[in-house]
């Protein structure tokens, strides 16, 4: 027995050794056209395109907004996130989650403590949150005093990596966030997420007491944890706040010790990172005199073990403008092809296999994308439908 545990240990030694930490480049400011607010807690979504944030995180008149790409470091502002937001202050909507299936996630305050499950999901169409509910599971404390107060969902939209956090007024002798606890649940069914058994054994290097954690966001593939922390305590001038990642080599990993990626002092203080789905971008927020925007920085270290980044995919589509089919063709022989067609939002409205043709006669008229992914290279084209 005493043997088996020693090859355990050494197992996981190795696993840890050979894996990769990102680094990324210097920062570049983030622009969303349109907007004089306070742009805090991004969240790119699955398919690049869309931008979504919350204003000032004052817990009175705390909304969801979205923007659209223009290129990486510039979007445009849209409006606020039909459905999600509450309308009477003092209300708090925040941190927004998307999966690959328009499942939307969010934090909201709304009838808390009177109902202690903080955390909501609903579907995301065309710029509107529907069939809006709590998420429920036993990764709620249910606990008054305690929220979800950040979380992060897995590409798929199976796993969900959630931070609990208790806050108190400062009678107890903390004021603001007391302890935070983070950890994994699985999806059960669309309002339904429990903690899987082996949780604290997968975060066991990152879970410390001498630290608060929060605004976790899981990579594509599963395999890089980004996080934010400060020292647990008094917060004062010369807390430091940190960007962190923990990385391991397959999904069912234990994470390594987290690498500090960036820090800052709480005068200038960093937050909430969110990745691009080829993990080639990182945003998250800064505090600058004033108020709080987002940045951006490129990835300059290899891509992960088990991730190879798809090679560009030249194609052509006919006719576009459409009302109705379009036609694929490439000069590529392939053994596997995938369709999809997604909003400016990104939405993904349609998906086909093994075609070289879809339809798109069912969409209102407008402007879309299309992505076409053959074997290990993908593609995207704007697509015009017209009546």
């Amino acid at each position: 027995m005493r043997l088996i545990f020693i090859i355990i240990i050494l197992l996981n030694t190795l696993t840890i050794r050979s894996q990769v930490v990102p680094s990324f480049g210097t920062e570049i400011d983030v622009t969303i056209n349109g907007i004089s607010f306070d742009a805090m807690e991004p969240f790119i979504s699955p398919t690049g395109n869309c931008l979504f944030f919350n204003n000032l995180n004052d817990g009175i008149n705390t909304k969801l907004y979205y923007a659209t790409k223009l290129n990486d470091s510039t979007f445009n502002y849209v409006g606020e996130l039909n459905g999600a937001n509450q309308i009477t202050p003092p209300h708090l909507d925040a941190v927004a989650d998307l999966d690959n299936l328009n499942n939307f996630y969010w934090t909201s305050t709304r009838n808390y403590p009177a109902k202690l499950n903080n955390l909501f999901h609903g579907t995301l169409s065309f710029g509107n949150v529907t069939n809006i509910g709590r998420v429920y599971g036993d990764f709620n404390k249910n606990i008054p005093g305690w929220l979800v107060m950040d979380h992060g969902i897995s590409y798929d939209g199976n796993f969900l990596y959630y931070n609990n956090a208790r806050f108190d007024s400062g009678k107890n002798g903390c004021q603001g966030v007391c302890e935070t606890e983070l950890g994994i649940a699985q999806k059960i069914n669309d309002s339904t997420f429990n903690k899987i058994v082996n949780s604290d054994i997968i975060l066991q290097n990152i879970i410390d007491e001498n630290y608060i954690y929060y605004a976790p966001c899981i990579s594509s593939d599963n395999l890089e944890l980004y996080y934010t922390r400060y020292p647990r305590g008094t917060i004062t001038p010369s807390t430091l706040f940190e960007i962190c990642v923990a990385v391991r080599n397959t999904p069912t990993d234990i994470f390594s010790t987290p690498n500090v990626l960036f820090s800052e002092l709480i005068t200038n203080l960093i937050e909430a990172p969110t990745l691009t789905t080829d993990k080639q971008i990182i945003y998250y927020h800064r505090k600058i005199v004033g108020s709080h925007k987002i940045v951006m920085r490129y990835r300059k270290s290899p891509l992960s073990i088990g991730y190879s980044k798809k090679l560009e995919l030249p194609f052509t589509i006919y006719p576009n403008p459409t009302n109705g089919k379009l036609n694929i063709k490439t000069e590529l022989s392939y053994h596997n092809i995938k369709i999809s067609v997604f909003t400016l939002l990104g939405e993904v409205v349609i998906v086909t296999t093994n075609k070289t043709e879809i339809d798109i006669n069912s969409l209102s008229s407008g402007t879309y994308f299309l992505r076409l992914e053959i074997d290990d290279k993908t593609g995207i084209k704007k697509v015009v439908k017209i009546e």
